[in-house]
């Protein structure tokens, strides 16, 4: 596990363990909607942009990705790694095919 998924675990051993999939599913999907509302007022959408808010609702949707990831003892960053390589390969083959 990388440090951050550690610091993670430690805390939520700490307070009693995970949460069952779902509910931690659920818990993403709040935060998704937090961080979307944040996001609105940050674009003058709707409310007033507020960086404090952005940056926590993006803590707090990683840090729920974190507990679903420790949950099944998936390393993020390897997944993250996967990612990255999944979409270079398949977003460099469609740049190419673009007329400018």
């Amino acid at each position: 596990m990388n440090e951050w998924q550690k610091l993670v675990d430690e805390l939520i051993q700490e307070l009693g363990g995970y949460w069952g999939p779902f509910e931690m599913l659920a818990a993403l999907m709040e935060e998704l909607g937090e961080l979307a509302d944040a996001m609105l007022g940050y674009e003058g959408i709707k409310g007033k942009a507020d960086e404090e808010k952005l940056r926590e609702e993006l803590g707090d949707v990683l840090f729920a990705i974190l507990c679903i990831a420790n949950h099944y003892g998936i390393d993020a960053g390897e997944a993250l790694k996967l990612s990255v390589k999944k979409y270079r390969f398949r977003d460099s083959k469609s740049v190419g095919s673009k007329t400018r």
